[in-house]
Formats: structure tokens, C-alpha cells, sequence
């Protein structure tokens, strides 16, 4: 399967009289960079210098330098990537190790976080929830099956400072909120849990009634690798294509603008693409890529 990924996000700057930076995690991870066709076609309007580079969770990282009087900063992508076609791998037989026999690699993602308190109530809350169940997969499953039913989707609460403890007690929020609480409950388990943002178009499901966005799920490690999970939708999907993975969303920002700024623009793109349109795509981004390329990587 071929999907076409990108987006057009613009920000505006309030004081654009002084020099700031503009950082992005706007690429592809690089766990899954080998499936793009040509690259990402990265434009940064007004061209302005930009350096990239791997933070300590090895995501991809853009800083760009916003000079004095640039009163906005366009960023824009385009890339075709990829895909098995195949919905989220399940593993019900996938097994859940002691603390002390957990990769150490792993151990820093059974700690609290930002939006993750560990140490709060939600710990004698998991343990009275969840201790009944079978450690392993079907327990991760059962805390997603809890925060799917416990929290209600609703775009118009979103807000950037709501914790999973205010999520389990607000009972609403949006995919970040679904993803901070059963990234929090795993942890309290002692299921390493970390947090992914990318792209999840609404392949082989109804297409969701809002404009697209990015998506945020969580991935748990249980027997020898890391799992998606998805507490939002709950389900086995196809397409999810991480940008980046963190402790939690503070780990992730799409975008961190330095000083006060709005959003002026935000579109993203995340379909499906078969047929003769594939392969035009992937001729025209193939000559495309040559020629800019060498500007943004």
C-alpha cells in the first residue's frame, strides 16, 4: 500500500521586531524513513536557516532560525511512504516481564512524567482495577478498553495543560488525553509505555466527520518488542506512521515556537493512494526530490 502523507502548518509571530527559534518533529521516524518514496519534500517559507538533528529519544528534529522581522513561518511536506496494508500486529501471547528483568533501555519509560503521574492516585486506583487481570497483553488490553469507555472524544475540550489525572477525573479530552491515561495506568502495572505522534489516516474505516490531524497512540513493550496500542479508537488500524515517540506529548511537540506566536495554519494530509495516480505521484516526486533535496537534509 502507498499512502501520501504531508501537511501546510503557518505560524505567526506577535514580536517578529526580535530574532527566535522555531523547533519542529515534523519527519518521518526513522525507524520508518526506509519506506519513503523519494524522501520528504520539506519547504520552509521564507527560507530561512535550519539546523537538524536526533534528540535523546532519536526522533527527527528541525531548528529553524526566525530572524528579526519575519513576521510568519510556513512549514510544509509532501511524501508518498510505503505500507503493509496490514492492521496493528496482535499478540495476545506476548508476555510482560519483572522489573528486574526488563530491557534496562525500557526502565525509563515505567517513570512518571509531565502528563504522566505515576505517583499519584492513579496508582492504588490500577492496582485495585487491573491486578485481577492477566499480566501481559490482555491486561494492557483491559486498560485500553477502561479508557476508551471512561473518557469522551470532544475536540472542543482539548487542552495543552490537562494531565492524566485530569483526564480520569474530567472524563473527556482528545487522542493526547486517551494516550496519557493508559500510558499512565501501564506504568502504574509496571508496562514500560511511551508515547508516539504521527500520522493515522482513516484507512479501512469510515472517515471521521473533522478535518485530519495528527494522532498520538502508545506503544508498550511486552515480550521482545514494542506494541501500538490505540485507547482513543480502540482497534487494530492500518497506516500509523510515528514521527516521533517520547515520554509523553512534552517530548513530541509537532511544533515549540520560541516566544508568543499563533496558529494561523493547519492542514494535514494521510490517504491512501493506488493506481495509476501512485505511480504518476511517484515519478513526479522522484524528479521533484532531485532537485530540492539537497536545501532540507
Amino acid at each position: 500500500m502507498l499512502i501520501r502523507i504531508g501537511y501546510d502548518i503557518e505560524l505567526a509571530f506577535k514580536a517578529p521586531g526580535a530574532p527566535t527559534a522555531l523547533i519542529y518533529m515534523l519527519q518521518v521516524h526513522p525507524t520508518h524513513e526506509d519506506g519513503l518514496l523519494g524522501g520528504e519534500h520539506i519547504t520552509v517559507t521564507p527560507a530561512l536557516r535550519t539546523d537538524h538533528y536526533i534528540d535523546a529519544f532519536g526522533n527527527h528534529c528541525g531548528r529553524v532560525h526566525v530572524d528579526a522581522g519575519v513576521e510568519t513561518v510556513r512549514l510544509r511536506n509532501e511524501a508518498l511512504i510505503h505500507d503493509s496494508g496490514l492492521p496493528d500486529i496482535q499478540d495476545p501471547g506476548a508476555i510482560q516481564w519483572s522489573q528486574a528483568d526488563l530491557p534496562v533501555q525500557t526502565l525509563r519509560f515505567l517513570l512518571p512524567s509531565r502528563y504522566c503521574e505515576v505517583d499519584s492516585q492513579l496508582l492504588d486506583f490500577a492496582w485495585k482495577r487491573f491486578a485481577h487481570t492477566p499480566p501481559g497483553w490482555v491486561r494492557v488490553q483491559a486498560i485500553c478498553d477502561f479508557v476508551h469507555h471512561h473518557l469522551r472524544f470532544d475536540y472542543q475540550r482539548a487542552r495543552s495543560t490537562r494531565s492524566a489525572l485530569d483526564a480520569f477525573r474530567e472524563r473527556t479530552g482528545v487522542c493526547r488525553d486517551f494516550t496519557h491515561l493508559a500510558i499512565t495506568l501501564c506504568r502504574c502495572m509496571n508496562i514500560p509505555a511511551r508515547y508516539v505522534t504521527g500520522y493515522l489516516g482513516d484507512i479501512g474505516v469510515p472517515a471521521a466527520p473533522y478535518p485530519m490531524d495528527f494522532s498520538a497512540w502508545f506503544e508498550v513493550w511486552l515480550g521482545h518488542r514494542w506494541h501500538a496500542f490505540d485507547a482513543r479508537h480502540n482497534m487494530p488500524r492500518i497506516g500509523r506512521i510515528p514521527l516521533a515517540r517520547g515520554l509523553d506529548a512534552a517530548d513530541v511537540p509537532i511544533t515549540m515556537a520560541f516566544g508568543e506566536h499563533t496558529l494561523k495554519r493547519f492542514e494535514v494530509v494521510t490517504e491512501e493512494v493506488s493506481g495509476p495516480a501512485a505511480s504518476a505521484w511517484s515519478q513526479a516526486s522522484s524528479v521533484s526530490w532531485k532537485s530540492e533535496a539537497p536545501g532540507f537534509q
